[in-house]
């Protein structure tokens, strides 16, 4: 059974998030709050938690996990990142924002898409998560908390653990959410691409984005 934290979205206590750090340093699968809405979240190096995580999930390898990071200079441990790809970056985080980058051999290729060695990376504002990421030392795997076969994600803290509490090993109860998905962008191409817009303003971007077929990340 999954051990449940209720922490204040603002001000969240340091005992709790120590507690649920050492679980998830333990091969531990969690449930998080961040700017979005919640997420599953395991440590990047760890194997056997992320093939569990994507079973939980109900996604593939084809799926782009996303790499929650603290601030840009630990995005640009695992992501090749340009000037011009750096400038956007830092007008649009921290924020709701998803960025499809070309991995670095940092990420292990079991994360990375497999047919284009890319990885999805975004920095949350939101303070327990960012609280959470300073514990762990390190960026975390994560990928929005949507049940296998549903298209919306959960955001009732009752809910995910009724449905989550003999699947996963911590829950943060951190409140609801935002509820809505991040806005997705792909910088890998000459041009930056708007895979899927959400909660994060393109406009922060300073440029003229060019649409694309949605994609869950």
């Amino acid at each position: 059974m999954a051990q449940i934290f209720e922490v204040h979205p603002d001000n969240p206590q340091a005992r709790f998030l120590r507690q649920a750090a050492q679980i998830l340093d333990q091969g531990g699968i969690g449930a998080i709050p961040t700017d979005s809405s919640y997420a599953l979240v395991c440590r990047l190096d760890d194997k056997a938690a992320a093939e569990a995580l994507r079973r939980i999930r109900g996604v593939d390898d084809k799926h782009h996990m996303t790499l929650l990071c603290r601030d840009l200079s630990e995005l640009g441990s695992y992501a090749r990142v340009d000037n011009k790809q750096y400038r956007l970056l830092k007008n649009a985080t921290p924020g709701r924002f998803t960025f499809i980058l070309e991995a670095t051999k940092e990420v292990p290729r079991r994360l990375s898409h497999p047919s284009r060695r890319t990885i999805g990376l975004r920095v949350p504002d939101h303070r327990v998560t960012q609280e959470l990421l300073a514990l762990i030392g390190q960026p975390l795997l994560a990928t929005t908390l949507i049940p296998p076969g549903e298209k919306e994600p959960l955001n009732d803290p009752e809910e995910i653990t009724h449905r989550y509490d003999k699947l996963i090993q911590v829950i943060i109860n951190g409140g609801a959410c935002a509820m809505q998905p991040t806005t997705v962008v792909d910088l890998t191409a000459d041009q930056p691409v708007l895979v899927r817009l959400g909660g994060g303003d393109p406009s922060r971007l300073g440029l003229e984005v060019l649409e694309a077929e949605e994609e869950d990340a």
